[in-house]
C-alpha cells in the first residue's frame, strides 16, 4: 500500500505562531536596517542552510527553543546594521551579533506570545553555532514551525546568501 502526501493546503500550523514570528522578526531585522520578506512557512524541520544559527531556550506554559539560522552574508549584513560598523565576513563580532539578534527575536516572540496558551516567561541566553553538517534532534509531541525569509540585498547573486528561518519548537507542559 502507497500512502498519498497530504494537500499542500492541507498545511496546519497555529497562527498565533506564525504571528509573533513574523512580528518579531520585522522588529529585529528592522533594528538592523535590514529588509526582508517571508518566502516560506514549514511545519515539518527543514534542514538547517546557513552556516551560523542562533539557539535560545523557552520555558513557562510551555517548555523549546527559537532557532534563527543565517547565510554569512545575511548575517554578516545585519550585524553590521545593528552595529553600525564593517566587517565584510564572519568575525567574533559577527557571531555576537548574531547572538543578540536571536535573543532580541526570542524576547519580541515572548512578547507576541505572553497572553496565549503557547506563552513563557523565561529565555535562555543564546548559543551560536557556526558551521554545516549538524543536525537538531526533535522529541516527538512538539509543535514545530519553521518560518523562511528571503533578504533583498541587491549584491547577493546566489540566493542562499539571502536566506534566513526562524524556527519555534514548542511542547506544551
Amino acid at each position: 500500500m502507497i500512502a498519498t502526501a497530504p494537500s499542500v493546503t492541507a498545511l496546519k500550523y497555529e497562527q498565533v505562531l506564525l504571528d509573533a514570528i513574523n512580528s518579531a522578526v520585522a522588529s529585529a531585522i528592522g533594528m538592523c536596517g535590514v529588509h526582508t520578506h517571508c518566502v516560506g512557512v514549514s511545519t515539518v524541520p527543514p534542514s538547517e542552510t546557513g552556516i551560523i544559527t542562533g539557539l535560545i531556550g523557552v520555558h513557562g506554559k510551555v517548555t523549546g527553543f527559537v532557532t534563527v539560522n543565517m547565510a554569512e552574508r545575511f548575517a554578516t549584513k545585519a550585524v553590521e546594521g545593528l552595529l553600525q560598523d564593517s566587517y565584510g565576513a564572519l568575525t567574533a563580532q559577527v557571531v555576537d551579533g548574531l547572538g543578540e539578534i536571536t535573543n532580541v527575536i526570542g524576547g519580541g516572540i515572548k512578547a507576541q506570545l505572553a497572553s496565549t496558551p503557547w506563552g513563557f516567561t523565561h529565555i535562555t541566553v543564546p548559543s551560536v553555532i557556526v558551521g554545516k553538517g549538524y543536525a537538531i534532534a526533535y522529541a516527538k509531541g512538539l509543535e514545530f514551525l519553521s518560518v523562511q525569509y528571503v533578504h533583498d540585498d541587491p549584491e547577493a547573486i546566489r540566493l542562499e546568501d539571502r536566506q534566513m528561518q526562524v524556527s519555534i519548537s514548542l511542547l506544551r507542559l
